[in-house]
């Protein structure tokens, strides 16, 4: 993990505030109790210019997480979407990561949030390759997680909230711990759910595989053009329930989000796979050829920074 790298500008509640100025109070609810829903994208500098990827789709992500975890936000995606863009440009960031984040404020404690106020927050960073550099080529190592995903009953996992994430702390901790980069996470019955913050797909005789919605991932904005990428390439992709064996015996495994991108897995609990396969490298280079506005039939998916 990169450290922060502190901008000018964070925009908040309507306005562009000083970075240093973007503050909360420690009693805020959110910080209490995990009230708080949010995204991950990506501002990637193109062959003529800077571009954010998918940001509408993200943006009615998180007000579908709002809808879901009952917080009222007042901004439309219109509003967050000048929000994204007005920062970008008001920290003079060509390529950039970009974090929104609707959380209950100060004002009110206890489990009730009612009465607590909403805060919006878009704050904007640089940021490089969320695994390391190295592991988009060489991959990385993996251990399967004695922590559970949360079940679709539990926390909802279509809402991308910030209480959902000390699942993936815990996680991510353990891997740390046994020698791993990154977790693998199975839901309640025991199946592949997801990485700690990434979905997972693997490659097994030319097809590729990857969870299904209902065993309670994340519908990643990554994994859903990673999806249509490989369609386009005509490579076939199931999605599926799979075990723990699926990993073991694929013939490639990735890693895919909005931070990760598309991140080759080297190894699973020990058992080795290899770096970045031939299915995983045409996905990869035509995503990162994509984010670099070179194939003009995937124009909507990219919100130029003008």
């Amino acid at each position: 993990m990169a450290a922060l790298t502190e901008g000018e500008f964070i925009w908040k509640n309507g306005e562009l505030v000083p970075w240093a100025e973007a503050t909360t109070h420690v009693l805020s609810h959110s910080l209490h109790y995990g009230s708080g829903v949010f995204e991950g994208i990506r501002c990637y500098k193109g062959d003529t210019a800077s571009y954010v990827f998918r940001l509408v789709d993200h943006m009615e992500r998180l007000l579908n997480s709002c809808k879901i975890a009952q917080i009222p936000c007042t901004c439309t995606v219109d509003d967050l979407v000048k929000a994204a863009v007005d920062t970008i440009k008001a920290n003079k960031l060509e390529a950039c990561y970009v974090r929104p984040i609707v959380y209950r404020g100060y004002g009110t404690m206890g489990v009730d949030p009612t009465d607590a106020p909403v805060d919006v927050v878009v704050a904007v960073w640089p940021w490089g390759a969320y695994l390391g550099e190295e592991a988009l080529e060489k991959g990385i190592t993996a251990g399967t997680s004695s922590w559970r995903q949360r079940s679709n009953n539990s926390i909802p996992p279509y809402m991308k909230a910030t209480a959902s994430y000390m699942n993936s702390i815990l996680a991510k901790l353990e891997a740390k711990a046994h020698g791993y980069e990154e977790a693998v996470m199975l839901n309640e019955q025991g199946n592949v759910c997801e990485g700690t913050g990434e979905n997972i797909f693997i490659v097994r005789d030319g097809i590729i595989s990857t969870p299904q919605i209902s065993d309670g991932i994340l519908p990643g904005i990554t994994r859903d053009t990673v999806i249509q990428l490989a369609c386009d390439l005509d490579i076939p992709v199931i999605e599926e329930t799979l075990t723990r064996s699926d990993l073991y015996t694929a013939d490639e495994v990735f890693f895919t989000g909005s931070a990760a991108e598309v991140t080759p897995v080297a190894s699973v609990d020990e058992r080795q796979i290899g770096g970045r396969g031939p299915i995983t490298k045409a996905i990869q280079d035509r995503f990162f050829e994509m984010t670099a506005g070179r194939h003009p039939e995937y124009s909507d998916w990219l919100y130029e920074v003008e």
